[in-house]
């Protein structure tokens, strides 16, 4: 039977009242923009997160060009980021003419490896002022971007003990982990700033694009609140230069639908893993999902690992069974990059990881029945080479 690697409309399925009845609540005001139901869909994101602000911002991207933007980067200033990840992590400080420093990932949780951030600090840094510059070009070090990676929480306890000693300032991509907890503490409450996005493939996904700022200050609140607006407050008057990046009721209407069976669906992707965990412990050489000791974690994705990826992609694939490659080319060995000056092999265990990850079906919506039929597809696999 096929089995899709994700099916939003089993999960449609199941809402399906409660969302029409929140676009219908939009359709009769005919206020799209920004309004009460943004309003309300912040406060209920920020006490979920376990923030005191949250700002409903067009996409994740955004989410992540706004908190530079708001810390004031400046074009020749450099960001610590995963070598890892899906583009936005580091697009967004390139554009505003930053300097990605890339960083390789620990092979077992695919985030940030504290010790090699250390390195790269100790190595390619110096200590200017109280702050840190980065020896090649002088430029100033001001931000690290950890990416909490399919929904696992970065090492934040080690993270952020290196930024506050090199005085730092912590951008959390949370954009798949809203939800994740390290240490008991939930993913966007850790740094300055936490950005998530609501793209429809993640675990609280709209209709469409859109993201949101959490932030624990109500300076850097009140910033992001006006650079969302073309940096303007009050209207007409822009003490700041801004972009137009802002949530839009009908999205903000259906997040909020969905907000409330969000922990459900968390524990039912985590079944899930639970369920390939058991069945694949042993299967060939793949490397199945390491929770990190003190993580929870909300499995945006269920990554695993195998020398035959494309091989395995290939046979998966045949037999109607949807899986993907997340992300096929590690960051720092991008073509945009090659100005950096980084090699193959400056971070292996990235370049590792975009040779042999793959994503299994793990919506909360699979069928006992569609797990067995991935399990067989992997298994066969192996029996059969």
């Amino acid at each position: 039977m096929p089995v899709p690697l994700l099916d939003l409309k089993a999960q449609f399925a199941t809402i399906e009242g409660e969302v029409r009845r929140q676009i219908d609540d939009v359709l009769s005001s005919q206020g799209f923009i920004l309004g009460p139901k943004v309003e309300e869909f912040e406060k209920q994101i920020a006490a979920y997160c376990g923030v005191p602000h949250a700002i409903g911002v067009a996409s994740g991207s955004d989410a992540l060009l706004i908190s530079l933007m708001a810390i004031g980067l400046k074009p020749g200033e450099c960001v610590i980021t995963s070598a890892y990840s899906f583009f936005a992590s580091c697009g967004c400080v390139s554009r505003l003419g930053g300097r990605p420093l890339f960083c390789d990932v620990s092979l077992d949780t695919y985030n940030l490896d504290p010790a090699r951030v250390e390195e790269l600090i100790a190595t390619q840094c110096e200590v200017v002022d109280d702050g840190l510059r980065y020896r090649p070009t002088g430029g100033r070090v001001r931000a690290i971007i950890p990416v909490h990676l399919y929904g696992q929480c970065a090492d934040m306890t080690a993270l952020g003990a290196i930024a506050q000693r090199h005085g730092l300032t912590v951008i959390e991509d949370a954009a798949q982990a809203i939800g994740a907890r390290h240490q008991g503490k939930l993913a966007c409450a850790f740094g300055e700033l936490g950005c998530l996005s609501f793209f429809p493939s993640k675990n609280l996904g709209g209709y469409g694009d859109g993201g949101m700022v959490t932030t624990l200050s109500a300076e850097l609140a009140g910033i992001v609140r006006k650079l969302r607006v073309h940096g303007s407050s009050p209207k007409y008057y822009h003490p700041l230069i801004g972009m137009n990046s802002r949530l839009d009721a009908l999205q903000a209407a259906i997040l909020l639908a969905k907000l409330s069976h969000l922990d459900e669906w968390h524990e039912k992707r985590r079944a899930n893993a639970a369920y390939y965990d058991q069945h694949l412990a042993g299967v060939g050489d793949i490397a199945t999902p390491l929770v990190a000791p003190g993580n929870v974690s909300v499995y945006n994705q269920y990554i695993i690992r195998s020398a035959r990826r494309d091989a395995l992609l290939a046979h998966l694939k045949e037999r109607g069974i949807g899986a993907m490659v997340y992300y096929p080319h590690a960051l720092h060995l991008q073509p945009c990059y090659a100005d950096l000056g980084y090699r193959e092999g400056d971070m292996p265990n990235a370049e590792r990881t975009v040779r042999e990850n793959l994503s299994l079906p793990i919506y909360p919506e699979l069928t006992d029945r569609q797990k067995q039929e991935v399990v067989a597809g992997v298994k066969e696999f192996y029996t059969a080479r």
